[in-house]
């Protein structure tokens, strides 16, 4: 027994070598202090076979040739035989963008110190007043219901005014005539058009996302910005992107899109340029655009620029009008935003039309990649995060009006089960937001935006599932008073384009994520191809690294879990919410990088094929990342019981996923024991339980439906309608007024329940309430209004026969 306990002794002394990042000489000098200890407890750590053994490997970890020639050089070769060839795209993928947070917590010893001076983005005046003023008058202005099922198009008055404002130039420089906005202020003004319109915030969006803005913006010519992006700022030119071909949806590494360098006659000269054949699909705004960016495999047979036949992936600007161009038809995804296929048969450019000129030539996938963060990170969040206020704003306020067995709906457990959900999820939207747009003002992160895009998403999906099954009937049925049916509608266009979520989960999050946050991964990888001198030594001194790494955030998750959890206090934060849940995610931080070294150690390459397990922890990984967004978006908020109460509650849904994926993986390791041993390693105590209870559901649930702070702060992020003949208006006006007269309201329902008023109808019931003393005239007003309010609200539109003309009797029995 002495000797087990010497031996445990031993395994915890070493975690905290590790631990604390001893130097390999101070940390064999503990190890060999602390054997030589257990040596007086038990013979088994002096007898000379053991000394042998320890004095070997010390040996191996001190002396560089002896690692080398039996360590690192046998697993060079391993590794060479084991991982698969990168292809060209894969590389230019994981060279492109940058890295953010993201990168501290797949290390798993997150710089709390570095989060913690993080500031979340802020609105500058002139994007403020662009919100309050031109945004707010453009939301004014939209009908949706005419919009998808009349016009099938924005009106004149509507593109009229987009362009004139701005709208289109969102990211282009002053100096060329554009706003200049921040992520977040993009992310602001698309999520509040978004909250009345998907189609006018798609309309927006997209010149603002993956496009000929951005790309010349960022390797545009001088000639190329002067040009274009002065006429892409004022609404003169509408653009579009094609990338997306028939046979080249996700996988837009195979665009099959070809374009040969020629020389051709073009404007009554004959010049270098290249002859372009495509065809593309699922392009928004190409039914309308006047000028195309374009994606294509780039080849020189003739040997016209270089000595390379086959030069890549490359990019280029095609005018609508140029000869052979076919555009204008339109797909219909569900919605209507102007969306359509583009062809061109034998389209000859000049070289000056490839975007960044002959210099980026072949650099058209790194253009791509490094330019998808907008989408991801601002466009389809913002979309997202506005369908999620909107959900909690608007079926907040019917789940109160609407009235069921005597009490409101919102009232009932199971609708609160859904109405809390969407209370907490539109909070993490909204956290999500301003952490990812702050992150885009640094640069381009392209695992973080792949994270938000998929899980903003995601959320969204689930909170409008929530809300229709809440809303039932007055949700089904089509019609102008109906606020949720549409969106419901365009749900599968968020998830699908930017990247399919079933591909972005499954192989992008934690694929990318590895090579691009992991700090020994990728450059290890490189050195497995270099045959230079040296590069044994290279890869000698990066695989210590590693192992040592490795081994580090292995002793933090273990003895994290020993001490389950309060060991670890990372100083960051300004509320008690905080001090509970960045120990947390600290612990769960190593825990994670320590399961995903060891399941590159044990998979390697087949990581990438076995994609169950990459979901997992790619799930993981994002979701530490989501809490450190609601931490840090509780924390910028005025204190108050609803931020709390909303915070913790979205928390707890994140740290559930988190348990999830990870038994999740370690149940469906290929190597089940190692499964199990990761598992009793890191949790020895158990698993914690992170399940919101019952008593936190009804609280939410409750909140949901009264004025609070946090509704406060979801409903200055949208535009609703102050006119009661708005789909939405007469929910808020009805809501507004309710919040006033309650009280009076449910003393007037009560006494009619007890059957003491007098009459047959409504109307002489409230007669009799006054009369009774029950309420005042006054009051009796307000019920009244309040209550015609309350029935104009559940009613669904009818039509005719034929479905043509709308035909509401609000004619109560």
């Amino acid at each position: 027994m002495i000797g087990l306990l010497a031996f445990l002794a031993i395994i915890i002394v070493t975690a905290f070598i590790f631990y604390f990042h001893l130097s390999r000489r101070s940390g064999c000098a503990v190890f060999v202090a602390a054997w030589l200890l257990a040596g007086t407890c038990s013979e088994f750590f002096v007898h000379p076979l053991a000394l042998l053994v320890v004095l070997a490997v010390l040996a191996v970890i001190l002396v560089d040739s002896l690692r080398i020639k039996f360590v690192s050089a046998p697993a060079r070769n391993a590794l060479k035989k084991m991982m698969p060839a990168m292809s060209s795209t894969e590389r230019e993928a994981l060279d492109a963008g940058t890295t953010w947070w993201e990168k501290d917590v797949f290390s798993g010893q997150p710089d709390w110190s570095k989060f913690e001076k993080i500031e979340l983005s802020s609105l500058s005046e002139a994007e403020q007043a662009f919100i309050d003023n031109e945004t707010a008058e453009l939301c004014e202005m939209l009908d949706e219901w005419q919009i998808h099922h009349h016009d099938k198009d924005l009106s004149p008055a509507v593109w009229q005014f987009i362009k004139e404002k701005g709208f289109l130039g969102l990211i282009i420089p002053r100096e060329y005539g554009g706003l200049e906005f921040t992520p977040y202020a993009q992310s602001r003004v698309v999520s509040k058009i978004a909250s009345r319109s998907t189609v006018a915030a798609v309309s927006v969006m997209v010149p603002n996302s993956l496009g000929p803005g951005e790309l010349l913006m960022k390797y545009g010519t001088a000639a190329q910005k002067d040009f274009w992006l002065a006429r892409l700022a004022k609404g003169e030119e509408i653009p579009c992107f094609g990338l997306t071909s028939p046979e080249a949806g996700s996988d837009a590494g195979a665009i099959p899109d070809t374009g040969v360098v020629c020389e051709q006659e073009y404007k009554g000269e004959k010049v270098l340029g290249v002859k372009l054949n495509f065809s593309k699909r699922w392009i928004t705004l190409a039914p309308i655009a006047t000028v195309v960016g374009l994606a294509f495999r780039l080849s020189d047979p003739d040997g016209l620029i270089g000595d390379e036949v086959e030069r890549g992936i490359s990019c280029a600007l095609v005018p609508a009008d140029l000869a052979g161009v076919e555009i204008g038809r339109r797909h219909y995804p569900g919605s209507a935003f102007m969306n359509g296929p583009i062809t061109g048969v034998d389209v000859f450019i000049p070289m000056s039309m490839l975007i960044g000129g002959q210099e980026y030539i072949g650099q058209g996938w790194m253009m791509l990649v490094e330019c998808l963060g907008a989408g991801r990170g601002i466009s389809l969040p913002a979309l997202s995060t506005a369908g999620g206020e909107m959900s909690y704003l608007m079926v907040g306020a019917f789940a109160r009006i609407r009235r069921q067995f005597g009490i409101p709906v919102g009232k009932f457990e199971g609708v609160q089960e859904a109405s809390a959900d969407i209370a907490a999820g539109a909070y993490m939207l909204e956290a999500y937001r301003a952490l990812v747009t702050r992150a885009l003002a640094d640069g381009a992160p392209s695992v973080l935006t792949a994270m938000a895009k998929y899980h903003a998403t995601e959320t969204m999906r689930g909170l409008i599932n929530h809300s229709m099954d809440i809303l039932g009937g007055r949700a089904i049925q089509m019609g102008p008073r109906n606020f949720m049916a549409l969106v419901y509608q365009t749900i599968p266009i968020a998830i699908t384009v930017e990247g399919a979520n079933i591909l972005t989960r499954s192989m992008i999050i934690f694929g990318q994520g590895a090579m691009r946050c992991h700090p020994y991964l990728a450059d290890e990888l490189e050195a497995l191809s270099d045959e230079t001198d040296g590069a044994i030594a290279r890869f000698d001194k990066l695989l210590s690294a590693h192992l040592a790494h490795t081994a580090g955030v292995f002793s933090r998750g273990f003895i994290a879990g020993l001490s389950a959890g309060k060991l670890s206090k990372p100083d960051c934060g300004n509320s008690a919410l905080a001090e509970r849940w960045y120990p947390r995610i600290d612990r769960y931080s190593a825990v994670f990088a320590a399961t995903a070294d060891f399941a590159l150690l044990l998979l390697g390459g087949d990581l990438k094929r076995r994609e169950l397990l990459s979901a997992r922890l790619g799930d993981v990984h994002s979701q530490l990342v989501i809490a450190c967004a609601i931490l840090k978006y509780h924390d910028s908020q005025t204190a108050s019981e609803a931020n709390t109460a909303h915070a913790e509650f979205a928390l707890k849904r994140s740290f559930a996923a988190i348990n999830k994926a990870l038994l999740g993986f370690y149940q469906n390791m290929p190597q089940r024991w190692m499964g199990c041993v990761l598992k009793v390693v890191f949790f020895p105590w158990g698993v914690p339980n992170f399940d919101v209870s019952d008593n936190e559901i009804r609280s939410l649930g409750d909140m949901i439906m009264t004025p609070n702070p946090v509704r406060a702060q979801l409903a200055a992020a949208v535009h609703i309608s102050d006119d009661d003949q708005d789909a939405q208006g007469r929910i808020h006006r009805a809501f507004d007024l309710l919040t006033e007269i309650e009280s009076e309201y449910d003393v007037f329902l009560e006494n009619d329940q007890r059957g003491r008023l007098d009459g047959e109808d409504f109307a002489e019931k409230l007669n009799s309430a006054v009369s009774k003393g029950l309420v005042s005239e006054a009051q009796a007003a307000r019920i009244a209004e309040y209550d015609e309010r309350r029935y104009d609200c559940l009613l669904t539109d009818a039509f005719d026969a034929n479905l043509h003309d709308v035909d509401v009797r609000p004619v109560r029995p």
